[in-house]
């Protein structure tokens, strides 16, 4: 059902995953603020160097995954030209939503963690905005370029991130109790029948009706 995607490089991942899983044992442990760059790398076995190779900050290391998962869905969407432009956003929303799932105790470790961190939550809240401009920005690629077509790129683009976010929370706010997919199909079903004939009818206005 996901798309496949290409990966990124063995050892990239192997690096950046056991960077990533010695944070967040340490801010399980110490805490966030108390946990430095030089205890993560000592208790991942690298150098220091070998942190700033791979993430900027501290603060980026809860996020590890964010830019390459950015970039699959870009190849995706970028390769689904041909595509219904519901039925690839939808797709693309379950992509994102894997992402999560591949990896669900640090997850659940990420959320527990930008609960009690400012800046880690609004790190969240400006991850959140940049899959909904892919999305968005996909959306008014396939579309006619007027207002009316924008807009309703950014309303299904917004409507699809809100249904991933709410089937996310309720499964973390469980402590991921039970598999969240078949509650995330019922979500990507309910947007897409409500997006398509709204996308659809966009993708019929040209420029010329725009005024």
């Amino acid at each position: 059902m996901y798309p496949a995607v290409p990966s990124a490089a063995p050892t990239s991942e192997s690096i950046r995953d056991r960077l990533a899983r010695a944070a967040f044992a340490l801010f399980a442990d110490q805490g966030y603020e108390s946990t430095t760059i030089d205890d993560i790398t000592r208790a991942a076995g690298v150098a220091r160097r070998t942190f700033f190779r791979h993430f900027p900050s501290k603060e980026d290391v809860i996020f590890p995954d964010h830019d390459s998962v950015l970039d699959r869905v870009r190849w995706y969407l970028g390769a689904s030209t041909k595509t219904e432009p519901v039925f690839a956003v939808a797709e693309a929303t379950r992509l994102i939503f894997e992402s999560f799932m591949e990896t669900p105790e640090r997850t659940i470790a990420r959320y527990r963690l930008t609960r009690e961190v400012s800046a880690l939550r609004d790190r969240e809240v400006a991850s959140v905005a940049k899959y909904e401009r892919v999305l968005s920005d996909y959306l008014r690629s396939r579309l006619p370029d007027t207002s009316e077509a924008a807009l309703a790129a950014h309303i299904a683009a917004a409507s699809f991130v809100a249904a991933h976010n709410q089937v996310l929370r309720e499964w973390l706010r469980s402590g991921g109790a039970k598999d969240p997919r078949p509650a995330l199909e019922a979500a990507v079903a309910t947007v897409s029948d409500l997006m398509a004939p709204l996308i659809v009818r966009s993708s019929r206005q040209g420029p010329s009706s725009a005024g």
